[in-house]
């Protein structure tokens, strides 16, 4: 089976503290390096853990508050130092521009790749990109400025080839591929001989969606459904349930409740407000009503 690993970089919130660093994770999937959100120091977290910046494919940002985005000029900086020849594709809403512009135009000429900037849709679902293994897609968020969740797929593999019972029937190389693809096979003499005879069953399809930032919001739900692993927002214990709904986050009690609802296989949740210093209790609030939940820490790596 192919890998599929998320590595958390970074998990608190806006207000920087010694205990965690600005929200930012890796998700390596089939040999490609997808970033999601770019909290101050990210780049330096991929130093410490040792994530290979030369395998980074495309970033993909939640939404423009601060604490998501500040390590763009760094990294993108030390990318064009380290001789980057590769477009990167960035996926934000279509302000981020505000951002960029400045920056490109500052770096000019050193910048020794191109950057393709793919805005968002805050509104609806959408898949983002999509090739013969994986998908990655996403929709809308419930913050106080457009934001966005994403959804990454990698497919079902296509069914294995039974070596034994193809030698068997002496089926020709040229059709294997088909029936690789759900063909039967129609033997010289007419018999016809079922697909599910000739092979076995290729690698289920695994998810992943990530969720920051968001107040409780069920209208997530179908987006979500039975993923293998959700990360959601839980700034707050359920002490802060008002703040929470003030700022538009959540409360560990509700990110689970949105996990239960969506059938997901394990939560872990993460974006913790810079007011605790001990976050055993947003696990234990979690737990009491989704009791397949983990935390999110620094250097943390999930394989799917």
């Amino acid at each position: 089976m192919t890998k599929f690993e998320i590595t958390v970089l970074g998990c608190g919130s806006a207000m920087p503290t010694t205990l965690h660093h600005p929200p930012s994770q890796l998700i390596d999937m089939n040999e490609k390096l997808f970033m999601v959100d770019c909290g101050e120091g990210t780049q330096l977290q991929m130093r410490k853990y040792q994530a290979r910046m030369s395998k980074l494919h495309s970033l993909f940002i939640s939404h423009l508050h601060g604490d998501h985005i500040f390590g763009l000029p760094g990294l993108l900086s030390t990318l064009s130092l380290l001789g980057r020849t590769a477009d990167l594709n960035i996926y934000a809403h279509k302000e981020i521009d505000f951002l960029l512009n400045p920056l490109l135009s500052y770096l000019g000429n050193h910048m020794s790749f191109k950057i393709n900037l793919f805005p968002l849709n805050p509104n609806a679902e959408e898949v983002l990109f999509e090739n013969r293994t994986m998908q990655v897609t996403s929709f809308p968020l419930k913050h106080r400025i457009d934001a966005n969740g994403f959804l990454f797929e990698q497919k079902e593999s296509p069914r294995h080839i039974n070596r034994e019972m193809i030698d068997f029937y002496h089926i020709p190389v040229k059709q294997i591929q088909e029936i690789k693809n759900g063909a039967d096979y129609l033997t010289p003499d007419g018999a016809l001989i079922l697909n599910e005879h000739l092979t076995n069953p290729g690698n289920p399809a695994r998810r992943y969606a990530y969720c920051s930032d968001t107040a409780y919001a069920p209208e997530i739900i179908p987006y979500i459904k039975n993923v293998d692993l959700l990360y959601h927002e839980a700034t707050f214990a359920e002490s802060e349930r008002m703040r929470a709904e003030e700022t538009f986050h959540s409360t560990a009690r509700q990110a689970a409740k949105i996990a239960a609802a969506a059938g997901v296989k394990k939560l872990m949740i993460g974006h913790y407000s810079s007011r605790y210093s001990e976050i055993g209790t947003l696990l234990k609030e979690a737990v009491a009503v989704f009791p397949h939940t983990e935390l999110a820490v620094e250097g943390k790596i999930v394989s799917l």
